[in-house]
């Protein structure tokens, strides 16, 4: 299922992830983490590949739509496990 959100968005969301986590995203689904990184606005792809994650200018760091939310849904539900230890 498609996503759009900013890109602003997509960058904290991949900030607040704890270490290790895009390891472990990169583990689960047999991609590489540059991948990984990728989907999260890197731009490595000689080590990994594109993800289905178009950017468009516009505010807020732009609008991103990803073509699929599988990796951005992963890291919200790592994120939330990451917090329900922390309480």
């Amino acid at each position: 299922m498609s996503r759009t959100i900013t890109f602003n968005e997509l960058r904290r969301l991949k900030d607040s992830l704890p270490d290790g986590s895009m390891h472990k995203i990169a583990d689960k689904l047999n991609v590489t983490v540059q991948t990984v990184r990728n989907y999260f606005g890197g731009a490595n792809y000689d080590m990994g590949r594109n993800c289905g994650v178009h950017i468009e200018p516009g505010p807020d760091g732009g609008i991103v739509v990803l073509d699929d939310s599988t990796i951005y849904d992963m890291a919200i539900d790592i994120l939330k496990e990451a917090n329900g230890e922390k309480e």
